[in-house]
């Protein structure tokens, strides 16, 4: 009677991790990844072996496929029961939300603009002169920081996915150093060529400065905890400076400024101890510590390393070519910030965020498969196993086109509706915010689809195709950006990144195309 319990409790749940199997090979893979082991089979569930096990579980939920169907409807979870795609459908609602919260801190700073006119890094009632300094320097710090953030992400993950801990370790604190000696350098540089050209004054290369340190080391302590998977610390950080703040900002005398840096500081002292509180507690995985060797960490990022740089240069040309259109004769700075293109842009890039979750899913369930999938198949079955991930695929760009019409329906909703940006600022969104936020909205569309497509080749350590796309991407921004700023008018340089992200998309799709029809090969190469 309890074997049989067992069994009838082991085939439920292999039903709610992969639905209708596909045969009992997918089976097989599945009770393993549970846990279950070969000498389980026979005292637990009556079987001679695993084998013959996962046949008779195959052929029971085959048997009563329609009951099957009937239950997944009528129970509290929702599972598909065609061959076409076996992953849970709640499987998006979970990767999807999960994804949102990564971007809570985001929504934190978003709501306190709103009701306070400022956050952890801006300020509504900055004059142009602050303005173009602290908007510089935030820009900078993404720029700087991105190469680093990165490579933490990506080897961290890769060592502790593996168990192998004290790497993880050596690497977060070894790139947090070097993180912060590459920004202090690039920094001195960029004071040293201000100095020699006097671009801007003293002053206000001393508030970019600072600026661009904190936000990027800010950024930096904060990229170990997405492969940790400790994203709540991230959050918490966020929120506890954000307040700080925020009573600094009303019930001190402080300046904007120092108020701004002592928020950012509280929240880069956060993650750290936060860092050294957890790391210690893990189970140390080799008697002696080996350190990744330096060489060879560095042949295997460099790569990610540009690209994580690259990224934010490509996010920020379209805005630095039109602050370069100066239209204040009166003005000497080389940048100068322009508010209406800014508005219009920090609309469109809430395309962005509606797409994050998207992206979550989408890589969340092809890992998750890739390892099940890859259990499932024999060699000889190496076209069918290619075939079902350019099926995943598909479903993806489906699951993105819905959510992109939904995200551009309620950008325009925002826009439009007096209950939208009207309410919550006062004024109307201006015409020429309102046309760079349309063009800029279809061009994030454009570019988080290429960043899905890299990021499905990135799982399986292939990141040259990626890089090369986004180094063409970036220059065709750069070079419609700046013809159609210097020679229409100003805010046309978000035609840049139109144009730039459409060669990304379609330079990193026909890439992942390729990618997954040789997909067994790429999934041996990769290991």
């Amino acid at each position: 009677m309890g074997r049989k319990k067992n069994f009838e409790k082991l085939k439920k749940k292999t039903f709610q991790r992969v639905g209708i199997p596909v045969g009992e090979w997918t089976v097989l893979a599945t009770i393993e990844s549970f846990g279950i082991r070969e000498v389980d089979a026979k005292p637990d569930y009556g079987y001679d072996s695993l084998v013959e096990l996962a046949h008779a579980i195959e052929e029971s939920i085959a048997g009563n496929t329609k009951d099957w169907q009937k239950a997944s409807k009528n129970g509290s979870k929702l599972y598909p029961v065609n061959a076409y795609m076996q992953v849970p459908v709640n499987w998006f609602f979970q990767y999807y939300i999960s994804g949102l919260v990564q971007l809570f801190p985001i929504l934190i700073q978003i709501i306190a603009i709103i009701y306070f006119n400022y956050s952890l890094w801006t300020y509504l009632d900055f004059n142009l002169y602050q303005s173009t300094a602290v908007v510089l320097g935030v820009i900078l710090g993404f720029v700087i920081s991105g190469g680093f953030v990165q490579v933490i992400g990506r080897q961290s993950f890769f060592y502790w996915q593996h168990k192998k801990y004290d790497k993880a370790k050596d690497v977060i604190y070894t790139f947090l150093r070097l993180g912060a000696k590459g920004m202090v350098l690039a920094l001195l540089v960029l004071i040293a060529v201000n100095f020699f050209f006097n671009l801007y004054t003293q002053r206000f290369m001393l508030v970019l400065v600072v600026y661009a340190f904190l936000v990027g080391f800010l950024l930096i302590t904060l990229a170990p905890f997405h492969p940790l998977n400790k994203r709540s610390i991230i959050t918490l950080s966020i929120s506890v400076a954000t307040i700080l703040a925020l009573v600094l900002f009303k019930f001190t005398d402080l300046h904007v400024y120092f108020t701004h840096w002592l928020g950012i500081g509280v929240a880069i002292l956060i993650n750290l101890l936060c860092l050294k509180a957890y790391l210690p507690k893990q189970k140390i995985s080799e008697t002696v510590v080996q350190r990744p060797r330096k060489l060879m960490v560095a042949y295997k990022t460099y790569r990610y390393f540009f690209y994580g740089i690259l990224i934010f240069v490509f996010f920020f040309i379209d805005r630095l070519l039109a602050w370069s259109v100066n239209t204040d004769l009166n003005s000497a700075f080389i940048f100068q910030y322009e508010k209406n293109y800014e508005i219009g842009m920090d609309l469109a890039i809430l395309m962005f965020f509606s797409l994050a979750g998207v992206l979550e899913y989408a890589i969340s369930t092809y890992s998750r498969l890739l390892d099940q999938w890859q259990k499932s198949f024999t060699v000889l079955e190496a076209n069918r196993f290619n075939q079902k991930f350019k099926q995943l695929y598909n479903r993806h760009l489906l699951v993105f086109l819905v959510t992109s019409v939904v995200a551009g329906l309620l950008i325009y909703l925002i826009i439009t509706q007096p209950w939208g940006y009207l309410a919550n600022f006062g004024v109307e969104v201006p015409l020429l915010s309102i046309h760079v936020c349309l063009v800029g909205a279809i061009g994030y569309v454009f570019l988080t689809l290429g960043m899905m497509n890299v990021l499905y080749m990135f799982t399986l350590n292939r990141s040259k195709e990626g890089l090369n796309a986004l180094i063409v991407a970036t220059l065709a921004n750069f070079i419609i950006g700046f013809l159609s700023s210097r020679f229409i008018s100003y805010e046309y340089s978000v035609v840049g990144l139109l144009f730039g992200a459409m060669v990304f998309m379609v330079m990193t799709t026909h890439s992942v195309k390729k990618f997954f029809k040789k997909m067994d090969y790429e999934y041996y190469a990769a290991y």
